[in-house]
């Protein structure tokens, strides 16, 4: 049983940076997505950034791309996302997410965080 934990969300101006952890704990991050995704008020979740443990490519959304950096830290078991030249449009709440597979590419799990509010505005 696998357990997330956002952290690093708050308050910040337009044009600013935040850094948002997940601390994932309770298996391991061998052939593992780790994302993290978004949801705003009145509006779907979308996914914002994604990060493979197998070769640590990565994936972004169009919005994220050039603004945010996913990455991992295997050893300490924690993902990172950096959040820089934000906008009032990236105002939401963060959720990070763990889907593995085993060998065989079968869904394994697919664990979800609480999620951080992550609040761009002046």
């Amino acid at each position: 049983q696998g357990q997330l934990v956002e952290s690093g969300g708050g308050l910040v101006q337009p044009g600013g940076s935040l850094r948002l952890s997940c601390a994932a704990s309770g298996f391991t991050f061998s052939r593992i997505a780790m994302s993290w995704y978004r949801q705003a008020p009145g509006a779907e979740r979308e996914l914002v950034a994604r990060i493979y443990s197998s070769d640590g490519s990565t994936f972004y959304a169009d919005s994220a791309r050039g603004r945010f950096t996913i990455s991992s830290d295997n050893a300490g078991n924690t993902v990172y996302l950096q959040m820089n030249s934000l906008e009032p449009e990236d105002t939401a709440i963060y959720l990070c997410n763990a889907a593995g597979r085993d060998s065989r590419g079968i869904l394994d799990y697919n664990y979800w965080g609480q999620g951080t509010q992550v609040t761009v505005s002046a």
